[in-house]
């Protein structure tokens, strides 16, 4: 899998929620919500072709990891987040 294509969803310090992808300098987006960064986040992958897409709390450490279609992760979970 391509790791210029992998994203990571984090809070910045005006309390917006940043979509970026790894390789960035910029977010592809701001959002309000942590949900609505996910979502957009999720969409961007599934049309760029897949990657991993990371999600950081509210304290900066790492929440949630999910391949998303159709990367191909070497090591897929048993459950799947959604």
């Amino acid at each position: 899998m391509s790791k210029d294509r992998d994203r990571t969803i984090y809070q910045r310090g005006d309390g917006k929620w940043v979509n970026k992808r790894n390789d960035a300098d910029r977010a592809s987006s701001l959002h309000d919500t942590q949900g609505d960064a996910a979502r957009a986040g999720r969409d961007m992958l599934g049309r760029q072709g897949g990657g991993e897409l990371t999600i950081k709390g509210l304290d900066g450490r790492f929440r949630s990891k999910d391949t998303v279609a159709p990367g191909n992760d070497p090591n897929p979970p048993r459950d799947r987040e959604h």
